[in-house]
C-alpha cells in the first residue's frame, strides 16, 4: 500500500510539473535525471548546440553547477543572465542552479567582473559582528537571486581544528574552531539565503576541518584527527529547522564506519548518521564525483551505486577537469537505470530522493506555474 501511494504521489506530481502534461511518459528516466547534478562544460556564451542543452531538454539533469569559467564574458552579467535563462528554458522541471559561493577565495562572482566584495567565513569569524555577517550573506544571496541562481554551496560549517589544513583553514573556508561561533555564523548566512530564495547547501559531512589532505587529489583519512564537535553545527542547525540541503565529504573516518567508505558513498554515514541519528530529511547533495578520493578508488558505476545505496539524493560530477575526463549526465542516467533494471537500486529508493528533490524545488518556487515568466522578468534587468 505504501509503494502504491509513493508511486501515486510521483505520478501526481509530474502531471503539475511537466510541460508536456503526460504523468505516464518515462517517468522513471524524470526521476533519475533530478538526481543527477551536473557541471555544464567550458562555454561562457550561449550555444545551443551545447550538449548540456539536449541533456536539459530530455530530462537527464535535475540541477547544474556554474564556474568562474562560465562567467568569463566580456560582459557578464547580461551574458549570465542569458545563460540562466536558456537553461530554465529547456528544462520539463526548472533546474536548481546552483554555484560556489562562499566569500574569501572561493568566489566564482568576482569583483574583477563587475560584482560586489565578497569576504572569507575566517574573516566574518574573526570580526565576530553578526551584522556584518548578515549584511554579506544578505548582499551575496539577493546577488544570486537576481540571477536566478537558487542554490549555493555554503555555508561551511567545518571547524577549523587543522589551520593548516590545505583545502580549508589555510584558504580561509572555516570561521571559527569553536563550533558554538560556527553555528551562530551559519546561522545568519543561511536565514539570508532563505529569506531571498536561495538553497543553502551546508557542508562538508560529517566534517573536513581535521584533514590533513585534500579529497580533490586523494584518499583522505580523518579517523586520528577527527572529533566528535565537528558535528555539533549540523545537530544544532538541524534541529533549528532551517536546513534544507547538506553536502557529504570524501573523507575516510574509520571511527565512524570501520569499511573505509567515503562518507559520500558511506550508508553508515549519510543514512546511519545524518538521517537516523540527526533526523535530517531534506536533500543530501554528494560533493563533486569526479574528485581524486572517489575518481582515483573507485570505478565509475560503483561509485554512483555505492552514494545512492548510501542515502545520496543528488550525485554531483561539476566537469571542472579535463576534457578526457568529462562524464555527461546522459552517462551517468545511463548507469543509474541500468542499477535499477539489474535490482541493484529499487525503485523505491528512487522515489525517495525524486520527493525529497520536488519537495525542495517545491519549497523555492521553482514548480510555481508562472516561475519560467518570473524569471524572464527578473533578468530583464540585465539586458
Amino acid at each position: 500500500m505504501q509503494k502504491t501511494l509513493s508511486l501515486l504521489f510521483t505520478l501526481l506530481a509530474l502531471s503539475g510539473f511537466s510541460k508536456n502534461n503526460d504523468p505516464t511518459k518515462d517517468t522513471i528516466d524524470v526521476m533519475i535525471g533530478q538526481m543527477i547534478m551536473i557541471g555544464i562544460g567550458d562555454f561562457n556564451l550561449v550555444d545551443g548546440d551545447e550538449p548540456i542543452f539536449d541533456e536539459v531538454k530530455s530530462g537527464k539533469v535535475g540541477g547544474v553547477v556554474l564556474y568562474e569559467k562560465n562567467i568569463l564574458f566580456e560582459s557578464p552579467k547580461p551574458e549570465l543572465a542569458l545563460l540562466v535563462e536558456t537553461l530554465q528554458k529547456n528544462a520539463s522541471i526548472p533546474l536548481f542552479i546552483s554555484i560556489d559561493e562562499e566569500g574569501g577565495l572561493v568566489s566564482r562572482m568576482k569583483t574583477r567582473y563587475g560584482f560586489p566584495k565578497n569576504v572569507s567565513a575566517q574573516y566574518l569569524g574573526d570580526m565576530n559582528n553578526l551584522d556584518s555577517t548578515r549584511f554579506y550573506a544578505g548582499q551575496t544571496a539577493s546577488l544570486l537571486n537576481s540571477f536566478g541562481i537558487n542554490m549555493n554551496y555554503a555555508p561551511v560549517v567545518d571547524l577549523n581544528l587543522n589551520p593548516r589544513n590545505p583545502v580549508i583553514g589555510r584558504i580561509k573556508r572555516s570561521y571559527s574552531e569553536d563550533y558554538n561561533e560556527v553555528i551562530r555564523q551559519a546561522f545568519e548566512v543561511i536565514d539570508q539565503h532563505n529569506k531571498h530564495g536561495v538553497v543553502p547547501v551546508l557542508k562538508h559531512f560529517p566534517g573536513h576541518g581535521s584533514s590533513r589532505s585534500d579529497t580533490h587529489l586523494g584518499l583522505t583519512d580523518v579517523t586520528e584527527t577527527w572529533q566528535i564537535e565537528e558535528m555539533y553545527p549540523y545537530s544544532a542547525l538541524i534541529d533549528s529547522g532551517v536546513v534544507k540541503a547538506v553536502m557529504t565529504a570524501h573523507i575516510v573516518n574509520q571511527s565512524l564506519d570501520a569499511t573505509k567508505n567515503p562518507a559520500t558513498l558511506s550508508k553508515r554515514v549519510v543514512t546511519g548518521m545524518l538521517r537516523d541519528f540527526l533526523g535530517f530529511n531534506g536533500v543530501i547533495i554528494s560533493d563533486d564525483m569526479q574528485m581524486g578520493a572517489i575518481n582515483n578508488e573507485y570505478g565509475l558505476r560503483e561509485a554512483i551505486r555505492m552514494s545512492i545505496d548510501a542515502g545520496v539524493d543528488m550525485l554531483m560530477f561539476a566537469n571542472n577537469v579535463q576534457d578526457y575526463n568529462r562524464i555527461t549526465a546522459s552517462a551517468v542516467h545511463g548507469i543509474i537505470k541500468d542499477l535499477l533494471f539489474e535490482g541493484i537500486v529499487t525503485r523505491e529508493r528512487i522515489y525517495q530522493s525524486y520527493n525529497r528533490i520536488m519537495k525542495l524545488k517545491a519549497e523555492t518556487g521553482l514548480c510555481d506555474e508562472n516561475y519560467f515568466r518570473s524569471l524572464k522578468n527578473k533578468l530583464r534587468a540585465y539586458n
